[in-house]
């Protein structure tokens, strides 16, 4: 195997770890988020429009973590920067 083939097959496990991180931990946080906000609206049914307006809104800043993780793996495996250094 030549130093190409390490480079890719290094970059391609990379790739799939930081995704497999990047979906992993904002799934978490939205699961704290949703099981957090059923608590609050059964504790305050009353406030359930201002609960719910704040949960969708920390749900897509969370969701926006996992998507800009997406993109640097995107471009990580198909325009990789350290391609060129290792093609002199």
């Amino acid at each position: 195997m030549n130093d190409m083939t390490y480079f890719t097959t290094l970059s391609t496990v990379g790739a799939l770890f930081a995704i497999a991180l990047g979906v992993f931990f904002p799934a978490l946080a939205m699961g704290r988020a949703i099981s957090q906000a059923l608590d609050a609206i059964a504790r305050q049914p009353e406030a359930e429009k201002s609960i719910s307006r704040l949960l969708f809104i920390g749900l897509a800043m969370i969701e926006s973590l996992a998507i800009y993780v997406l993109v640097v793996v995107l471009i990580v495996l198909f325009r990789n920067p350290l391609l060129e250094y290792l093609l002199k």
